[in-house]
C-alpha cells in the first residue's frame, strides 16, 4: 500500500546555459553609384539589431544585423558623408539540455566596429560581436511536505524548512517606438545625419497581479553635419513604459528586464534642419525569480509496519546577493594628436571578468572609449582606447555571480594636454546565487498484511546518549516515538545532553 503524501508544486524554469558567444563579422561592400570615390574613412560605428532567437535540439540559434555607419571623406566634396553597410550575423550556443521548448534570452553587444578602404569604390567592414545568452528549460517539479494521515499506519515523520529561489517566468514582448525630435535652439541646424546610437535601459520593473510593469528610457545620440562641413551632436532621453503578461509570480518577485534593439532608423525631415524622425523596434526580455519557503519531508518510519521509502535529491538555489553600483570614471587618454575638438565620444563594453580573494570579488569590465577628434589642421580622426573599470563586492564563497554593465550617461570628452579628458559612469548590476542539495522523501509504501513483530522484545530499554545523537534517531532505532521518550523521561525539549540515560518505552 502506498501512502498519500502532501506535495508542493515547483513549476517554473531551470537554467540550462549562461554564456557569452563572441564572433567576428566581416563584409566587403561596393560604394553606391550615387556616391563619389572615397578618399578615406574617418570613423566607423555599429548598431546591432536582434531579429530572431530560437531554441533547437542541443543548441540556441540567434540572428540579426549589424548596421555599420561609416564616416567617409568623399573625393571633391567638403565635409563628411555617411555610408551604411549591413553585416548579417548568425551565431549558435550549444548545450545538451536545450530543447525546442526552452526559452532563450539574448543580449547582443558590439565591442567595436572598424572599416578600411580596399579601393576608392570598395570598403571592408569588420565588427566584433558578443551575444550574452541564457537558456531556460521548462520545469515541472514537486516536493513532499508531509504524510497527511500518518496516525493510521503509525507513521512518524521528520520535516525541514528551507528556502529556494525559483525562476517562475521567462517572458518577452516586442514593441515599436517612434518619435519626432527637435534639435535644441542652441545647436546649429543639421545638413545631414552622420551617425546615431540608442542606449536602452530598464530602470524599474515590478509585478502587479498578472502584469509586469517596466519603465526605462532610450538615450538617443546623434552626430550630424552642419552647413560648412562642421560637426555637431544632439542628445535626447526618450521615456519607455510598457506592460507585459506574466504568470506564477507574486508582487515580491525579483524582475530582470533587458531591452534590445530589433530595428533603428533616423532621418532628417526634408527641408527642415531641426526635426529628426526616429523609429525603433525594441524587444523586452524578462526573467522573473521568486524566493519560496518549502517544507521538505526528510525522513519517515512506522512503529507498526516496515516501510519502503524512496528518496530524491533536490537542487536548491538561494539568492546570496543582488545589487547595483555605479563607478565614476575619469581618465586622460593619449590620442597621439593635438586635438582641437572632440566631436563625438561613446563607449562599448567588453567582457566582465571576476577575480575572487576569499569573499571579496573584483568585477572588472574592459571599456573601449571611442573618440572622434579634429586636429588643429582640421583633419578628422577616430581614436579608440581601452580602460579597465572595476567594482569590488562581498560574496559568499561558492556563489555563482552574473554581472551586467552599462554606461548610464553620455560620455563627456574634451581636449587636454597630451590627449583628451573623458568622464563617464559605468553601472555594475550583479546577481549572486548559491546552490545546495537536500535529500527528501518522494514515496512511502508498506505491506499492511506484514506488521512488525514485537514478540520477545523488552518493553523498556535503558540507553545512554552518545555525542551528537538526535532524539529522532534514537526513537526510530527502537521503533518508538520521540513524544513517548520525552514523556517517559520528563523532557521538555528534544535537545539531549551527552551521557544522559534514557528510558525508552518500546511499542508493543
Amino acid at each position: 500500500m502506498e501512502l498519500e503524501l502532501e506535495r508542493t508544486a515547483l513549476d517554473g524554469f531551470s537554467p540550462v546555459l549562461d554564456t557569452a558567444v563572441a564572433q567576428e563579422e566581416t563584409v566587403e561592400s561596393i560604394v553606391p553609384d550615387a556616391c563619389p570615390d572615397l578618399l578615406g574613412i574617418c570613423d566607423t560605428e555599429g548598431v546591432v539589431c536582434l531579429h530572431r532567437k530560437e531554441a533547437m535540439e542541443g543548441r540556441a540559434e540567434l540572428s540579426g544585423t549589424i548596421h555599420a555607419l561609416l564616416l567617409c571623406q568623399p573625393d571633391g566634396e567638403a565635409g563628411l558623408r555617411r555610408l551604411e553597410v549591413d553585416l548579417p550575423f548568425t551565431c549558435t550556443a550549444d548545450a545538451p539540455g536545450i530543447t525546442p521548448d526552452c526559452k532563450v534570452v539574448a543580449m547582443p553587444r558590439l565591442r567595436g566596429t572598424d572599416a578600411r578602404l580596399v579601393n576608392p569604390r570598395k570598403v571592408l567592414v569588420r565588427s566584433d560581436l558578443v551575444v550574452d545568452v541564457q537558456v531556460f528549460a521548462p520545469m515541472s517539479d514537486w516536493t513532499c511536505a508531509s504524510v497527511p494521515e500518518a496516525e493510521q499506519a503509525g507513521v512518524e515523520q521528520l520535516s525541514q524548512s528551507c528556502n529556494t529561489c525559483v525562476t517562475v517566468c521567462v517572458q518577452e514582448k516586442p514593441f515599436p517606438f517612434s518619435d519626432e525630435l527637435t534639435l535644441p535652439g542652441g545647436r546649429p541646424e543639421a545638413e545631414a545625419l552622420l551617425k546615431w546610437r540608442a542606449n536602452l535601459e530598464c530602470g524599474e520593473a515590478k509585478v502587479i497581479g498578472s502584469k509586469l510593469i517596466f519603465k526605462g528610457s532610450a538615450r538617443l545620440q546623434l552626430l550630424y553635419r552642419c552647413a560648412g562641413g562642421g560637426l555637431s551632436t544632439g542628445e535626447f532621453e526618450l521615456p519607455i513604459s510598457q506592460l507585459m503578461e506574466v504568470s506564477g509570480a507574486g508582487e515580491e518577485a525579483m524582475c530582470q528586464v533587458g531591452l534590445v534593439l530589433t530595428d533603428l532608423t533616423c532621418s532628417l525631415d526634408d527641408g527642415d534642419g531641426r526635426t529628426v524622425s526616429v523609429s525603433m523596434g525594441v524587444l523586452a526580455q524578462a526573467v522573473v525569480r521568486e524566493e519560496r519557503s518549502l517544507t521538505l519531508l526528510t525522513d519517515v518510519y512506522s512503529t507498526l509496519y516496515p516501510l519502503e521509502i524512496e528518496t530524491r535529491t533536490l537542487e536548491l538555489c538561494r539568492v546570496a546577493d543582488r545589487g547595483e553600483r555605479e563607478v565614476a570614471v575619469r581618465e586622460l587618454l593619449e590620442t597621439g594628436m593635438a586635438a582641437q575638438e572632440v566631436a563625438d565620444a561613446y563607449v562599448t563594453l567588453g567582457d566582465v571578468t571576476q577575480n575572487r580573494e576569499g569573499e571579496r570579488v573584483a568585477l572588472t569590465v574592459q571599456v573601449n572609449v571611442h573618440l572622434l577628434c579634429r586636429s588643429e589642421e582640421g583633419e578628422t580622426l577616430s581614436v579608440t582606447r581601452t580602460v579597465p573599470v572595476s567594482c569590488t563586492v562581498e560574496l559568499p564563497e561558492g556563489a555563482r555571480c552574473s554581472c551586467r554593465c552599462a554606461c548610464t550617461a553620455p560620455v563627456y570628452a574634451a581636449p587636454a594636454t597630451g590627449g583628451a579628458e573623458v568622464r563617464f559612469p559605468v553601472r555594475f548590476s550583479w546577481l549572486a546565487l548559491t546552490g545546495s542539495k537536500a535529500a527528501a522523501v518522494s514515496a512511502v509504501s508498506f505491506d499492511e498484511n506484514s506488521p512488525i513483530d514485537h514478540t520477545g522484545q523488552p518493553s523498556i530499554v535503558l540507553r545512554m546518549v552518545s555525542g551528537g545523537e538526535r532524539l529522532w534517531d534514537i526513537a526510530k532505532a527502537y521503533g518508538t516515538t520521540a513524544r513517548d521518550v520525552m514523556q517517559a523521561n520528563a523532557l521538555e525539549e528534544e535537545e539531549l545532553p551527552d551521557g544522559q540515560l534514557l528510558l525508552i518505552p518500546r511499542k508493543r
